[in-house]
Formats: C-alpha cells, sequence, structure tokens
C-alpha cells in the first residue's frame, strides 16, 4: 500500500511515531545532560567550595599553632598552649574533611597529604623542641626569636596551603565551566524539543486541513444540497479511504431516504389522521364521562323525592294496616318498606359518589389525627357493641379536603367494625410512613379477611362478596374510597401479607412545608 493510500489514522500514527522518536532521543540526551550537570553542579558546590574554605581554615590554625607557641616561649604558662593543641585537633578534623571532599581529586588529595606532613614537621622540628627547652631552661628572650630554619618550615606548610587554595580555585573554574557547557547543551536539547514539537503540530494541522478538514467541508456542502431538497444528487467525496467510505455511507443513505420517503410521508399521514381520530375519541370519552356523571346525578337527586314518597306511605301503610290484613299481606308490605330503604340508601350512596370531585372546597393541610378521631366517634354504638378497639398514633399532616378524608376513613372503619369475626373483637390499627413528597397510610383490622382473587374487585361499584342479608350494605363504599384516594392523587390497595383480616393501604400527599420568615 503506497502513502497515498493510506488511512487517516495510519498517517497520523506515522507521524506521531517520527515525533515520538525524536523526542525520547532529546528527552534521553536530555536527561543524561541534566545528570551529568547536576553532578558537576554538586561538585562545585558541595565539593571544591567547602575544600577551598578548609584550606583558608588550615592557615589560620597554622598561625593560631605559632602564635601560642611564641606566647608560651614569653611567659612560660601552660595555659597558653591551650590554643595550640586545639588548633592542632582543628587542623586533623579538617584534614579529614577535606580528604573526604576531594576523594575523586588524586593530584588535590597529594596536595593535602603534603600539608599534612608540612604541618607535622613544623611541630616535630620546630615547636616541640622550643616547647621542650623553655620547659627546660626558662623563659629566655632569645629562645623566641625565629630562626631561619624555623621560617622556613614554617613557609613550606603555609606555601603548600596557599598552593592548595591555588589549585582548587583552579579545578572548581575548570569544573564550572564544564556546568556551563553541560547547561547550554540542556538549553539548545530544550530549544530543539520545541522546535520538533511546533514543526510537530504544523505538519499535523496542514495534514489534518488537506485530509478531513477540506473533504469534511465539501461533503458538508454536497449534504446541505440534498438535504435542500435535490434528492437525486449523488454525493461524492476525494481526501482518505475513511472519509471516502463515510461519502459512499451518506449517499446509501440518500438513495435509501428517497426511496423511503413516499412511504414515510403515507406513514405520517395515517399516523395524523390516527390522531385525529384518538383526539375526537378522548373528547368523546370527556364528553361522555361528564355526561354520565351528571347523570348520575341528577338521577340520584331527582329520584330522591318520589322514592321518599313512597317509602313513606310504605311506612304508614305498614303502621296503619298491620294487623289487620292477612300474613301475606303484611310480608308484602314489609317486602316493599325494606326494598324502599335500601333504595334510598343506595342513591344516597351514589349521589355521594357522584358528588365527589364536584363539590370541593379546595385542598388545605389536614391532620390525619383529627380526622380518623372525628371519623371513630362515629362507631362509638357499634365499638361498644362489639368491644372495638381504634388504635393509632402520630399520624401526618396531609394535603387534601378534609370532609372527603374523613368520609374515607369512615368507610374504612365501618367496613372493619362490620366484617369482623364472630365472638372476635374487632381490632383496627391505623399507621403511616413518609415516602417522596407523600404518605403511606395503612389501615389493618382483624376481621373476615379478603380472598386475593377478589382484592381488585370490592373496588368496583355495587359490587359485593357476601349476601345482603348476611352483611348489609350497598356496595359501594369502597369504590368511594377509591375515588376519593385517587382525587386526592394517590392510590389504594389490599396488601396480601397478613395472614388474618384485612390490610389496606393507600397514599396522599404531604402537606406543603411552611416557608420560613426571612429576617428583617
Amino acid at each position: 500500500m503506497t502513502p497515498s493510500n493510506w488511512s487517516l489514522w495510519r498517517r497520523i500514527t506515522a507521524l506521531c511515531a517520527v515525533v515520538a522518536g525524536l523526542l525520547v532521543v532529546i528527552a534521553v540526551s536530555a536527561t543524561a545532560t541534566a545528570t551529568a550537570n547536576r553532578s558537576e553542579t554538586g561538585q562545585v558546590l558541595d565539593r571544591l567550595t567547602p575544600a577551598l574554605v578548609n584550606a583558608e581554615r588550615l592557615y589560620s590554625q597554622l598561625l593560631r599553632q605559632q602564635s601560642s607557641v611564641r606566647t608560651f616561649l614569653l611567659t612560660g604558662k601552660d595555659s597558653d598552649l591551650d590554643n595550640y593543641r586545639d588548633a592542632q585537633g582543628q587542623e586533623a578534623a579538617i584534614l579529614a574533611d577535606t580528604r573526604h571532599l576531594l576523594a575523586d581529586e588524586p593530584k588535590l588529595l597529594s596536595t593535602v597529604d603534603g600539608i599534612a606532613a608540612a604541618t607535622a614537621r613544623y611541630r616535630r622540628e620546630v615547636a616541640e623542641p622550643l616547647i621542650a627547652q623553655t620547659r627546660a631552661d626558662g623563659v629566655k628572650p632569645e629562645t623566641a626569636a625565629p630562626t631561619d630554619q624555623a621560617r622556613a618550615v614554617y613557609n613550606d606548610a603555609a606555601g603548600r596551603m596557599n598552593a592548595l587554595s591555588g589549585q582548587i580555585v583552579t579545578r572548581r573554574d575548570e569544573v564550572a565551566g564544564q556546568v556551563r557547557t553541560t547547561g547550554n547543551v540542556l538549553v539548545l536539547l530544550l530549544i530543539f524539543a520545541a522546535v520538533v514539537v511546533v514543526l510537530a503540530g504544523v505538519a499535523l494541522a496542514l495534514l489534518l486541513r488537506r485530509l478531513v478538514t477540506r473533504p469534511v467541508t465539501d461533503l458538508a456542502g454536497e449534504v446541505r444540497r440534498v438535504a435542500g431538497g435535490d434528492y437525486e444528487y449523488q454525493i461524492r467525496s476525494s481526501g482518505p479511504p475513511e472519509l471516502t467510505a463515510l461519502a459512499d455511507d451518506v449517499d446509501t443513505m440518500r438513495r435509501r431516504i428517497n426511496a423511503d420517503l413516499t412511504d414515510v410521508q403515507e406513514a405520517r399521514r395515517l399516523v395524523e389522521e390516527a390522531n385525529r381520530m384518538l383526539e375526537q375519541q378522548a373528547a368523546e370519552l370527556t364528553r361522555s364521562n361528564r355526561d354520565l356523571e351528571q347523570f348520575a346525578y341528577v338521577a340520584s337527586h331527582d329520584l330522591q323525592e318520589p322514592l321518599r314518597k313512597v317509602a313513606s306511605f310504605c311506612q304508614l301503610l305498614q303502621r296503619r294496616y298491620s294487623g289487620q290484613l292477612d300474613d301475606r299481606a303484611d310480608q308484602y308490605i314489609g317486602f316493599a318498606v325494606d326494598g324502599a330503604q335500601r333504595m334510598q340508601r343506595l342513591i344516597n350512596d351514589l349521589l355521594a359518589f357522584s358528588r365527589i370531585g364536584r363539590l370541593t372546597s379546595g385542598f388545605t393541610d389536614v391532620d390525619l389525627n383529627k380526622v380518623v378521631l372525628d371519623a371513630s366517634a362515629q362507631f362509638d354504638a357499634q365499638r361498644e357493641a362489639t368491644g372495638a378497639e381504634i388504635i393509632f398514633t402520630d399520624l401526618p399532616v396531609v394535603r387534601g379536603e378534609e370532609p372527603l378524608l374523613g368520609a374515607l376513613f369512615s368507610n374504612l372503619i365501618g367496613n372493619a367494625i362490620k366484617f369482623r369475626r364472630p365472638d372476635v373483637p374487632p381490632r383496627i390499627v391505623i399507621d403511616s410512613t413518609a415516602g417522596d413528597g407523600e404518605f403511606e397510610i395503612s389501615v389493618e383490622d382483624n376481621g373476615i379477611g379478603i380472598e386475593p382473587e377478589f382484592a381488585d374487585k370490592v373496588f368496583v361499584i355495587f359490587q359485593r362478596l357476601h349476601a345482603k342479608e348476611t352483611y348489609p350494605g350497598t356496595g359501594i363504599g369502597l369504590a368511594i374510597a377509591k375515588k376519593i384516594v385517587e382525587y386526592h392523587g394517590g392510590r389504594i390497595w389490599i396488601d396480601p401479607s397478613p395472614r388474618e383480616g384485612t390490610l389496606f393501604r393507600f397514599t396522599l400527599p404531604a402537606a406543603v412545608p411552611a416557608l420560613e420568615e426571612s429576617p428583617a
């Protein structure tokens, strides 16, 4: 494959490989140069310069020894030799430190050894004999006068120290020159690296412009032409294989879009038609629900008066002619009175069901403790007769309509008392659990329970699981409870987990927290 047929990725990889190779070579060279520079700088700062200071200190210790001996020769006091002895100790320490500093400099070490020998000779041939003579003969002024030999020995030691200083200065200047050389090389390497990076960036920019930017711009122009409506225009592209393949894919997509355009337009027309039909059906369903609610309200309201009249006259007939007709007539009259009363209860419950959500006073913060307490008070007689126990504590404050919530708890508590087990006092436990912006309320009893297969059926209006002779009622109470909960934006269900009794759960929105007043 020739370089002209290389993919964009391969070309960029080749460029990056070349640049990376150069930078690696520069980095290795710079590292070696920097290491040498650091070593040479350390040699100047950490070895040669302290060694030069030590050479000056050696001369000062030699001078201390000479001065201390000369003072002893004039006074004869041993205390005047303290500086002499201390200077010897300092000299030995300085020589040891200097040997350590110049361990890598054999020539300078030779000079240091010569200094040690010269100072030892000074003490052996000049200082110690004069000290011994003074101790033996006493103080004599002529003893303190230096001889030519003493001057020669002292000057030899001092000259060696000056020679060491000169040699160290020369070596330091030589190493400092090497430091400057390696520093300049390091700077040149960094400049070369920067030049390589800049040239690589320029080459990459030119490569991207020639192989990416320009072909992509041309391809975008052709795509815009197709997007403008010229679906018959064939898209072509020049450049690396990736862009050529992309242009082929785009042209394939153009042909497919052009082929499917008619089908898409037809499908869109069908979808719009379906949407219109759905909107009409939704409007019709809304109107139908509204009409049904209105019919239920009007029917239940308008049936009140004739039904009340029928019930009143049946009761009047029962009171006036009870016992005056035969037993069958009394039975028929009883059936009529019972039927009229049950019809009244059905109509009242239906009226209550239809009014939910129609007559509203608006949502407020409602304390469920007060609601449950008021609802429980409605069943004081039944509680006393059955020994029922209603347990609740620390119920939350929710957002809703207090009358409807009262009807909700009245239905659930009434059902729990009505559907109790024989000879078992009803026990009703009401509890709550906080959720995300809502509360889950539970109402559990120890009654006869509800089979799981009927858990949804009991919430349907007029659905009964027992004969009216066994458990009286209209079969609308739980339907009212469900409508109240859903009107408050919640849901209600039967939890099948209890082994006995029934556990109702439903959700209600939490009260809106009051905003704290900002300080004045």
